[in-house]
């Protein structure tokens, strides 16, 4: 089942004398944080109303409400923030990569299971995903149409048919 709360930054600092916070966002834009109402701290049990949002560089400035002083603001610093994901509406064909991660993956024609997605990264032309299986070992596949098979995040399981060499304990 995916987690309706979602990490999605880290208050790293107070901006200014206003209460501001700077937060080091983990989305793929940070402007996606600025498109919010409200994000939430204590994976979704303490909610703060945003009242002004900004990108500066590859940070995100938030004010929440009912947040003045750059002292109460600093109550904030290293605190983890979340969303809830029925507050973004996702494009066709993309997902959240927190619902990546735990998906079991497995040969498309072989059946045979490579482990779960541990990671992903992004490489600006693919993300590729790091597998681990059973025993640690690990594998990296391109998140790529030639590899990609089939997946059902909701079942949590995804099936590829690795490209030729692509795994160096294959033929």
């Amino acid at each position: 089942m995916k987690r309706r709360y979602l990490e999605t930054g880290k208050i790293v600092t107070t901006h200014g004398v206003r209460g501001e916070v700077k937060v080091m966002p983990w989305a793929d834009a940070p402007e996606v944080l600025t498109e919010l109402d409200t994000l939430y701290l204590e994976e979704g049990r303490r909610p703060l109303e945003i009242e002004q949002a900004r990108v500066q560089k590859s940070m995100v400035l938030l004010k929440f409400r009912g947040i003045d002083t750059m002292e109460a603001a600093a109550q904030l610093r290293g605190q983890l923030l979340y969303l809830d994901r029925e507050d973004l509406e996702l494009e066709e064909g993309t997902c959240f990569v927190q619902d990546l991660l735990g998906v079991r993956v497995t040969d498309a024609d072989t059946g045979r299971d490579y482990g779960r997605i541990t990671q992903v990264f992004e490489t600006g032309a693919n993300d590729v995903y790091e597998l681990t299986d059973g025993a640690g070992k690990k594998r990296l596949v391109p998140a790529i149409d030639e590899v990609l098979v089939a997946s059902d995040l909701d079942a949590g399981t995804m099936q590829i048919r690795p490209l030729k060499g692509l795994f160096d304990d294959e033929d």
